[in-house]
């Protein structure tokens, strides 16, 4: 009989070192938003978010419905304070949520470097190697001194080569599994026979300071840029406002009145579908003028109303079969951020903000609604022909 995991998410609405820090925008994206799309992406049977913060259940009930596994329980306000701590918090969900279970497990928000592998790495530890627990570590190979000026794990007469030395397991607070009813009798999410797990060295950061965000920022963004190769361009992905449009809108009393769209980049697109590249939209607004440009241009994969991008396309990639190596993304802002650093080649128009510019693969000559997405089209037509004879 296979045992049902539960991944266990704690969120607090304020926060003392980096405030409002769990839907402060990394690369992009709320900070929480990493883990969980790591989460809802492993072999974890459900996700709980367990917060005190309604926005970010409003966020995750209008912008996560696309996934059956993620769920929200509100957390107390007593288990939120700045004294409380996780346990009592996992507690008082194990006493609220009305599913059964076998394995909880713990994840931690502030270390958006986990990743999917991880997660179940810990899983299968606890199921295969009867452990009561399981916890995230990463080998270090520094020499420990203790406060009083003695060394803790080598002799300073002896010091070790790198490649000799053994080094130490540290703790880096990304993962914890353990089986329920080992939690409900310890009342502590590591008892009994205990086993690791290793994770990248990299991944002790966590985030507690200003310095720590900038730090993972920069992991982040080159771990994404390190894995990418050579691929052909068979998908576009495309923003709206700021990409489509030089990003002006005209309202009237009802509403959004209108936009303005250049033809040029209509025919691009047509091109691109002829030549067997698939053109798709993503935006973060609801707009019935987009929703009908985007029908007269024939892209049936349109996505409005999207604010976590980056959740979307990896569940598309998923269900369509997709690398992202395959996929040229053109964004203008910081909400198009993480998608740019994710596929094949990001591309932007002239206009686009400064941040984005910077980690963009191809930045236009032309603006956004004046022959930017024309240019880009060009531009894959002519990258795609290096690959027609392979």
């Amino acid at each position: 009989m296979s045992k049902t995991a539960i991944g266990f998410i704690p969120l607090r609405k304020n926060s003392k070192g980096i405030p409002h820090k769990n839907k402060k925008r990394l690369l992009g994206r709320p900070l929480f938003t990493w883990v969980l799309t790591e989460a809802l992406f492993s072999t974890l049977d459900r996700v709980y978010i367990f917060t005190d913060d309604a926005d970010i259940i409003a966020y995750i009930n209008n912008h996560f419905s696309w996934s059956q596994k993620v769920y929200c329980i509100e957390r107390s306000s007593e288990n939120a304070s700045d004294t409380a701590t996780t346990e009592a918090a996992m507690l008082e969900f194990c006493n609220k949520v009305d599913y059964q279970f076998d394995i909880f497990c713990l994840l931690q928000a502030t270390s958006p470097l986990t990743k999917r592998t991880d997660i179940d790495n810990a899983l299968n530890t606890l199921n295969t190697q009867n452990h009561d627990a399981v916890l995230s570590v990463v080998k270090t190979h520094r020499f420990i001194w203790s406060k009083e000026g003695s060394a803790l794990n080598y002799d300073v007469f002896n010091r070790p080569r790198r490649q000799d030395f053994e080094g130490l397991l540290i703790e880096n607070g990304a993962i914890y599994a353990t089986w329920k009813k080992a939690l409900l009798s310890s009342k502590n999410r590591l008892s009994g026979k205990m086993g690791t797990i290793e994770m990248r060295e990299d991944t002790l950061v966590e985030i507690d300071s200003q310095t720590d965000w900038e730090i993972i920022e920069q992991l982040i963004t080159a771990d994404f840029k390190t894995g990418r190769d050579a691929n052909r361009i068979d998908y576009l992905i495309l923003d709206v406002d700021g990409v489509f449009t030089d990003g002006t809108v005209v309202f009237n009393r009802e509403g959004e009145f209108s936009k303005k769209f250049d033809m040029r980049d209509g025919m691009g697109l047509e091109i691109l579908r002829e030549n067997q590249v698939q053109v798709m939209v993503m935006t973060s607004e609801d707009s019935e003028v987009v929703r009908k440009r985007m029908k007269k241009l024939k892209i049936e994969d349109t996505f409005l109303n999207v604010k976590d991008k980056y959740s979307l396309l990896e569940n598309l990639c998923i269900k369509k079969g997709i690398s992202p190596k395959q996929i040229a993304y053109m964004g203008d802002d910081i909400n198009d951020m993480s998608n740019m650093l994710r596929v094949g080649w990001s591309i932007c128009p002239a206009n686009a903000t400064k941040n984005i510019r910077f980690h963009s693969d191809i930045v236009l000559n032309h603006s956004s609604g004046a022959g930017a997405i024309r240019e880009a089209s060009e531009f894959i037509l002519n990258y795609n022909k290096r690959f027609n004879d392979l």
